[in-house]
């Protein structure tokens, strides 16, 4: 039938114009298969996945391909039932067609790119992280432009969607020879969108995966298009909706058990309207307090992994050389995978509750935190950042959280930077001058200092021994973060405010997250060292603890009396039995404890397993009802003293 014969008589087929969106459809699921295809190998290689796995990864992975590919194609359903035939069939509907497939074809074939790239970092389909990078465009582009090949995975790919339509084009052609009429369109596409509705009542990402333990399986099985949009679906939820809870009464009785010191004082009752978790911390039995300054090394990406102090891969002499000196905790975990996971605990101490950190929720203004305290002691408190601070409004959240802020738009141009923010040891030499300011002013200096150097793309100033300024990858980051730490303390002891001062390095996460574990909990290990000149001899702490505890465990070494909300503890102070660490990853949130891990997950799931930290690896064990529910109170209760206002300062 020619294009203008279009009236004439009834459709020969069944599907007309809809096979293209069939061809779409089919192309789509090619893609996606491909994408697993070489996800799966590479997991196989690094022994994440077995052979076994891979009839779950692919029948799983279908379904969900099918899925998402579903929902994308409905636009296009859409654009057929609207269109009129005369229209669709027309040459500029052609062209407009033609042109469609290339776009589609190059865009899916870069998409099998970004998530090769991605899962190599992650170990994960995208998830919330793409999300929120998503949002921040200019860090994250020009990271992306300056990590990876970029202009040349673009031109592959346009030269692919080319391709495809070529190989494709009497195909393509073949779907304007006998369109369908209205009423046929009509219905074609009602039972489209019929399908696709009571699909994502039957069917979702969590209700797949929940029942793997393997995670490597679970994010292999998924689709990254349909693994994003449901990140994106989840990024403001309800906690209570989605979470296993307890009676508030029960959550507060809980966590005040957990918190409880034999230097803390209740000023509360359990049922008092304001915050339960206010106690009044009293140091007095240590001494006098102690009037230093206080300056901590926020390092990016910096796990213990790499500190040979640490037994890692021995990458920092100079923090272990500070370590030799210093108080050394040892068995130190991150509560999260981003930067503002730490910020969030170092700040704050509350647990990590999904799906981001309070740094970037709104009504984060006034919390009560770590410079409410150290202003009733005196302190200056302020947030010292290498980039720029828009970026996961950091500057923002701590000028509303009574931080004074400095980031790189207050410092001279540097003679080195990134599109993270300037060279760690510019940024640690503009510290010290403020430092220096501070002093002179008759200030107590107590900053927080957070690098950048220590990421992708891996670029550094030339001329340092023993680091690649370009191409020397994790291992150079944290070589030249060792530098400029070392460098930094060395002309930190030239100062004469150095023997009234305390030094604290702490990483914000590990490097990356990898592994078939839920939560995989080795990955979370981080250094935190604090040196004071004449104050603290040199131990090593064994004792189990997470980032929310570092705030709390300083202020004791102060030997401060302060009133507290965080619900974090002092370390020195713990029994080596009381230590827990917390974590979250994705859309899980865990406790350790005593060599086990509780494990709450989306759609009200728990579980307990047993952690061999020796082998580092975890299995299922029975249900350690006491730690689940311990967890449950936890992480409830840091969601709703935030989300109430109840975490607001007075």
């Amino acid at each position: 039938m020619h294009v203008s014969d279009w009236r004439q008589g009834p459709a020969r087929s069944p599907w007309g114009q809809y096979r293209h969106l069939i061809l779409l459809w089919l192309l789509f699921l090619a893609t996606s298969l491909v994408t697993r295809i070489v996800l799966v190998a590479v997991s196989l290689q690094a022994g994440l996945i077995t052979p076994a796995n891979l009839p779950r990864a692919f029948g799983a992975g279908f379904l969900l391909d099918a899925l998402a590919g579903l929902y994308l194609c409905l636009p296009m359903a859409l654009w057929i039932w609207l269109l009129p035939a005369r229209w669709y069939c027309s040459r500029i509907g052609r062209a407009i067609l033609y042109f469609g497939f290339a776009a589609t074809a190059f865009g899916l074939l870069y998409l099998i790119a970004a998530e090769y790239f991605f899962f190599d970092e992650f170990n994960a389909r995208f998830n919330y992280t793409a999300v929120e990078y998503l949002i921040y465009p200019t860090e994250v582009i020009g990271n992306i432009r300056d990590s990876y090949p970029v202009d040349q995975v673009l031109t592959l790919c346009a030269i692919g969607g080319l391709l495809v339509v070529w190989l494709l084009r009497r195909r393509i052609g073949a779907g304007f020879g006998d369109p369908l009429r209205f009423t046929r369109r009509s219905l074609v596409t009602l039972v489209l969108v019929l399908l696709a509705v009571l699909s994502t009542r039957a069917i979702s990402l969590e209700s797949i995966q929940s029942a793997q333990e393997n995670r490597i399986v679970d994010e292999v099985a998924a689709n990254g298009v349909y693994s994003f949009f449901s990140a994106l679906r989840n990024a403001r939820i309800d906690y209570a909706r989605y979470y296993a809870t307890l009676p508030e009464a029960e959550a507060v009785a809980r966590v005040r058990r957990l918190l409880q010191q034999s230097n803390t004082r209740w000023l509360a009752g359990p049922a008092d309207t304001g915050n339960p978790l206010a106690r009044a911390v009293d140091n007095s039995d240590l001494g006098a307090p102690r009037k230093r300054h206080v300056i901590i090394l926020f390092q990016e990406s910096m796990g213990a992994e790499f500190v040979g102090s640490l037994g890692g891969k021995g990458w920092t002499p100079n923090i272990d050389r500070i370590a030799a000196s210093s108080l050394s905790f040892t068995h130190m975990y991150a509560s999260g995978t981003r930067t503002v996971r730490g910020m969030e605990a170092l700040t704050t101490s509350l647990a990590p509750v999904p799906p981001e950190s309070v740094v970037k929720r709104s009504g984060n203004e006034n919390l009560f935190n770590l410079a409410t305290i150290v202003r009733q002691q005196g302190y200056s408190p302020t947030f010292i950042y290498g980039g720029y601070g828009t970026f996961d409004d950091m500057n923002s959240y701590y000028r509303a959280n009574g931080w004074g802020v400095i980031d790189r738009t207050d410092m001279p141009k540097p003679k080195f930077a990134t599109i993270w923010g300037i060279a760690d040891e510019e940024l640690f030499d503009n510290a010290l001058a403020e430092f220096d300011r501070q002093v002179a002013r008759g200030e107590r200096v107590f900053s927080l200092v957070m690098s950048t150097s220590n990421h992708k793309p891996y670029l550094f100033p030339e001329g340092i021994p023993g680091i690649k300024a370009k191409g020397g990858g994790r291992e150079a980051g944290v070589r030249y973060s060792d530098y400029a730490i070392g460098r930094f303390f060395d002309k930190l002891q030239d100062k004469p405010w150095y023997k009234d001062s305390l030094l604290v390095i702490a990483g914000d996460h590990g490097a990356r997250v990898y592994g078939r574990a839920q939560i995989p909990v080795s990955n979370y290990t981080i250094p935190f060292i604090v040196h004071a000149p004449g104050m603290i001899p040199a131990q090593r702490i064994e004792i189990l603890a997470s980032q929310v505890d570092i705030g709390p465990t300083v202020l004791g070494l102060l030997h401060l009396n302060y009133e507290s909300w965080l619900p974090g503890r002092d370390i020195l102070r713990m029994q080596p039995g009381d230590g827990y660490a917390i974590f979250n990853h994705n859309r899980n949130v865990a406790m350790l404890r005593d060599g086990e891990l509780a494990v709450l997950g989306f759609r009200k799931t728990l579980g307990t397993e047993r952690y061999d930290a020796a082998s580092d690896e975890l299995t299922t064990t029975a249900s350690n009802g006491e730690l689940e529910r311990d967890t449950q109170a936890l992480f409830q209760l840091s969601w709703e003293m935030f989300a109430d206002g109840r975490q607001r300062a007075k």
